[in-house]
């Protein structure tokens, strides 16, 4: 499987994922650290891939997602951006319904 389609592949399994530096524990950057403790505080199960130890990745998504810095957000197979975007959203307290609702839709 080409590494494209393994990225292809964990964004469509996975209904809320975060391609970070990093892990939501232990984030290896400030921008990746925000965006995870955003998506911490809904309370939604996410998964996340660490770019940090997966360079092929972190060479190819920006390509494939057409978002040049991480962390980067998928929710039910769309970008939803990056930290700062991250941050707006739960801000404004779109984040946790959005979550929910792809969380829900995967379980439905």
């Amino acid at each position: 499987m080409s590494l494209e389609n393994t990225i292809r592949e964990q964004i469509a399994a996975h209904p809320v994922i975060l391609y970070m530096k990093g892990t939501p524990d232990m984030p290896q950057c400030g921008f990746s650290a925000k965006a995870a403790a955003a998506i911490q505080s809904t309370g939604v199960p996410f998964a996340y891939v660490n770019v940090l130890q997966a360079p092929s990745i972190r060479e190819k998504l920006p390509g494939i997602s057409e978002w040049p810095t991480f962390p980067q957000l998928f929710v039910n197979g769309e970008l939803v951006g990056g930290s700062d975007i991250v941050a707006e959203i739960a801000q404004k307290g779109e984040l946790k319904p959005m979550l929910e609702n792809a969380a829900g839709r995967k379980a439905g």
